[in-house]
């Protein structure tokens, strides 16, 4: 009988090590764009860079993960990938962004998807949050603009292109009016220069409830989503909205006057969020050489507007505190004081007729 021959085990093969001390090549990525926090209330800040990980000293080289492609249908794979495109664009927001882009798409609130993870996303669904996606990345349309509406002191105003996109800087001139008039039921007559979606004479209304209220603004288009978004919020009937040139033609005169003018100089344009500078009016934005034109135009004839008590509320820029208040006094009128904004920055200088 022939005899069997051994079995010969398989060598194994040894793992190739790693040059001790070697380190992963970190991702070139191009720099976000610069972004002016101060620019018509803050626009959204660029994301840091992402370090890459550097490799182990000893062990098996590990090869690159390929790209991310969501799963059709796929909740969790969307957000995924939605989130890092927006790292990819430099959106410091990417996270949340994609959550609110998602859950505009799908239906209820974007804190509630890590829920619903496995819920199916049907095919028209995916298209729609691939446009938003790609509008967000490429564009970077701000998110508010993608939705076509803003939060704005708790209240949903629908905005346009045609409008200024209202943040929370803002807010500080409604609470410096509330401040000034701190009974609410005290009837008012208000006033809102440049009222653009109508958000800071909205809001006023919504706090004095026997105010009355006219927004003026020089575009017609602006004039219509204020309307709009005044009968959205049932106060249509204590508001009037008419085209005008600041003061000019007012023969009334208000309790209270408001006005968000654009206060950027004109040389300031290139350090803008590209989320201001591309989709924000620049008729709303920019106020000449210094960025203090509108308030030249606006304070010689504001005392003639304000009730004998009456007090007016400005917006002003981060740094523009003391040139705005000089304007002020020079045209014979009164400052009260200057407000800050929820970051701290002078936000509002409180005039009154001298």
């Amino acid at each position: 009988m022939a005899k069997r021959k051994p079995k010969t085990k398989p060598k194994r093969k040894r793992p190739t090590k790693a040059r001790p001390g070697a380190k992963a090549k970190p991702t070139e990525r191009s720099p976000p764009a610069t972004s002016r926090q101060d620019a018509r209330g803050g626009a959204d800040r660029p994301a840091p860079a992402v370090e890459a990980k550097t490799a182990p000293a000893s062990g098996p080289a590990r090869p690159p993960a390929p790209a991310f492609a969501p799963q059709p249908g796929t909740l969790r794979g969307w957000l995924a990938e939605a989130e890092r495109r927006l790292v990819e664009a430099g959106i410091e927001s990417a996270r949340l962004d994609a959550q609110i882009l998602i859950a505009a798409v799908l239906g209820g609130e974007p804190g509630a998807l890590r829920f619903a993870e496995d819920r199916p996303v049907e095919a028209r669904d995916g298209q729609r949050i691939e446009n938003f996606l790609r509008r967000r990345a490429k564009t970077r349309e701000p998110v508010s603009r993608i939705l076509g509406q803003r939060e704005f002191w708790s209240l949903a105003f629908r905005i346009t292109p045609a409008v200024l996109d209202p943040r929370p800087d803002s807010e500080t001139l409604i609470e410096a009016a509330v401040a000034c008039v701190p009974d609410r039921a005290v009837p008012l007559a208000v006033l809102d220069l440049g009222t653009g979606s109508g958000c800071l004479l909205l809001a006023a209304l919504s706090e004095f409830p026997n105010a009355v209220g006219l927004g003026v603004d020089a575009s017609e288009k602006a004039l219509a989503v204020a309307a709009e978004n005044a009968e959205r919020l049932g106060l249509a009937e204590r508001v009037q909205f008419a085209r005008g040139d600041w003061l000019r033609d007012l023969g009334a005169s208000f309790d209270l006057v408001l006005c968000n003018p654009p206060y950027i100089a004109d040389g300031e344009r290139a350090a803008l969020a590209p989320e201001v500078a591309r989709h924000d009016p620049p008729a709303a934005l920019f106020a000449g050489a210094d960025g203090l034109d509108a308030y030249r135009a606006i304070f010689p004839g504001l005392a003639h507007v304000l009730a004998p008590e009456g007090r007016a509320l400005f917006e002003i820029g981060a740094a523009q505190a003391a040139a705005v208040s000089d304007l002020a006094r020079e045209s014979g009128l009164a400052v009260l004081g200057v407000k800050r904004d929820i970051a701290g920055r002078e936000r509002c200088v409180v005039l009154a007729a001298g």
